[in-house]
């Protein structure tokens, strides 16, 4: 026969029908059940204390017992303190078992008439969205300056956070960050981290990167959705062996060191297209460089320019060879260190030397193309720089 009798006290808040009229009946109820948990909570606190009551003094006693046997003190002080350690832990054991008994004779209420036997995930495959190995290259590419303008506020939560608990409440609250486009973005923000110099803030990245690049991998293991990994992974990473945090550990050290690499690549990158840039916008006429130019003159006419002096310039070309020096003044020209007008450079292809390049009656217009010893000073710092 089954015993019913369990079921004859239920502590209900609103098991009355019919209240005074001067009562509003909702408001008792309430109280009703708010003095009910306030007593449950006093309860659960006394049980809690009592725990660890238990705890301590059963530590105190192990100590005691192993002065006694090291023969650390008064022996009699010693016995008497066991003595009463152990009176006392008896009466916290009966104390206990009142308690016990107390909750057991309780009547049952809605919040402990049951409890959840068990719960369990199912992750329905065919709503898993299309793997990205089956995108082309530029829909990834969309794809991922869609989900970073969407999520970036976010993103850069995540990739802050030092707690793995926290990391783990915060992607199963945002489960749309568990994805690949994630670790992708965490890699590139890495990097601009490295270019900054922030190296400390890029190693924190860092570390949040490889924890989602983990969840990855363990969803392809399993061919799982990556969000059914989130709780599975930080709860191995915290309890895991030492040999399992170690590749973890050697795993962010290997990134670092890659990220270092690809920082330092596009850095020189940069500093190539910005000296490029600089250099086209100095060509002159005939697409030479003048820094080039100057930098490839014998050391004479170098000076000549630096001092701006046409005469000087004159009697230094009339020393060349005429072949060397009609080399030399086309390439002034092309570059746009030396601007003659139209009879001079007329003369300066057609005679021998510097003699047929200029007349005492027609002088070349000789203008500096653009500062060019403080350029080609700041073309060897940037040298300096790249070296």
């Amino acid at each position: 026969m089954v015993d019913y009798s369990r079921w004859k006290d239920i502590e209900i808040s609103d098991d009355e029908d019919d209240t005074h009229p001067n009562i509003d009946t909702p408001s008792l109820f309430r109280w009703r059940h708010q003095a009910r948990v306030e007593r449950m909570q006093e309860q659960e606190k006394r049980k809690a204390s009592l725990e660890n009551t238990k705890k301590s003094l059963a530590q105190k006693l192990q100590e005691t017992k192993g002065k006694l046997q090291r023969n650390d003190g008064n022996l009699d002080e010693l016995k008497k303190a066991i003595e009463d350690m152990e009176r006392e832990q008896e009466r916290l054991r009966q104390e206990e078992e009142d308690l016990r008994k107390k909750e057991k004779m309780q009547p049952w209420n809605v919040d402990t008439i049951s409890k959840p036997g068990f719960a369990k995930t199912v992750i329905n495959k065919s709503a898993i969205n299309k793997k990205s190995d089956e995108l082309s290259d530029e829909q990834k590419e969309l794809n991922l300056r869609d989900f970073i303008k969407k999520y970036e506020k976010q993103l850069k939560q995540y990739g802050m956070m030092q707690k793995y608990d926290d990391s783990k409440k915060y992607l199963q609250d945002n489960h749309q960050l568990v994805c690949e486009d994630t670790a992708n973005y965490l890699v590139i923000w890495c990097i601009e981290l490295e270019m900054q110099e922030k190296h400390e803030l890029m190693a924190h990245v860092a570390h949040q990167c490889i924890c989602m690049q983990y969840i990855l991998d363990i969803s392809k293991q399993l061919d799982v959705d990556p969000r059914a990994c989130v709780a599975s992974f930080f709860q191995r990473i915290q309890e895991a062996e030492a040999e399992y945090k170690k590749q973890f550990l050697n795993e962010i050290e290997a990134f670092k060191e890659r990220i270092r690499k690809r920082a330092q690549e596009k850095l020189e990158k940069l500093l190539k297209e910005q000296e490029e840039e600089e250099r086209q916008s100095r060509l002159g006429p005939g697409g030479l460089d003048p820094v080039e130019v100057f930098e490839s003159l014998p050391e004479e006419l170098q000076k000549c320019f630096e001092v701006r002096d046409i005469g000087m310039l004159q009697e230094a070309m009339a020393k060349l060879p005429p072949e060397e020096a009609r080399l030399h003044l086309q390439r002034c020209v092309d570059s746009g260190l030396w601007v003659p007008d139209a009879k001079t450079a007329a003369a300066a292809t057609s005679g021998s030397g510097a003699e047929g390049a200029t007349t005492a009656d027609q002088e070349p217009i000789y203008v500096e193309a653009k500062g060019t010893s403080e350029t080609t000073k700041d073309a060897a710092t940037e040298e300096e720089v790249k070296k």
